[in-house]
């Protein structure tokens, strides 16, 4: 899996011109779920990302986490975060999961940060097409490959 955390102010999503998720201060979470991928590794990511130290403390240092600072996340599926774009001008997508497994796996995941103690987890809906709105906080955006978790 990977993912692409950013902090945000704010941030929601829009499907057909509704909104489907929202959140004030937290994280607007990209996933994007690959071959292979299994629940072991949606579990220690989102263990992960909830304790991230990424929030600014009261000398502006990163030392909080989203649970240190009660905060949201919206979590949008993301099959283009898979893609292979080394050859050509045409990504391949063929490295991203077939619905039937990412589904699954994109809930499992919003349900461990759920576990994790995120109090307010938002989701987009999964393969519609989704217009999300953010407002960067910092700006401060990661990337983690859930592959790189279990090197360590």
């Amino acid at each position: 899996m990977k993912a692409v955390i950013q902090r945000v102010a704010n941030a929601s999503v829009t499907v057909d011109g509704e909104v489907k998720g929202s959140i004030e201060s937290g994280f607007l979470i990209l996933l994007g779920v690959e071959n292979g991928d299994n629940e072991s590794e949606a579990k220690t990511l989102a263990a992960k990302i909830a304790g991230l130290r990424i929030f600014t403390d009261e000398n502006d240092k990163m030392n909080l986490s989203l649970l240190d600072i009660d905060g949201s996340a919206l979590v949008i599926s993301n099959f283009t975060l898979c893609a292979d774009a080394r050859k050509g001008r045409r990504p391949n997508f063929t490295n991203a999961a077939m619905p039937d497994i990412a589904n699954p796996l994109y809930e499992y995941f919003c349900e461990c940060l759920r576990e994790n103690g995120v109090k307010r987890v938002e989701q987009g809906v999964f393969g519609a097409d989704m217009k999300v709105q953010l407002l960067n906080d910092g700006p401060v955006t990661l990337v983690i490959d859930s592959k790189e978790l279990a090197k360590h």
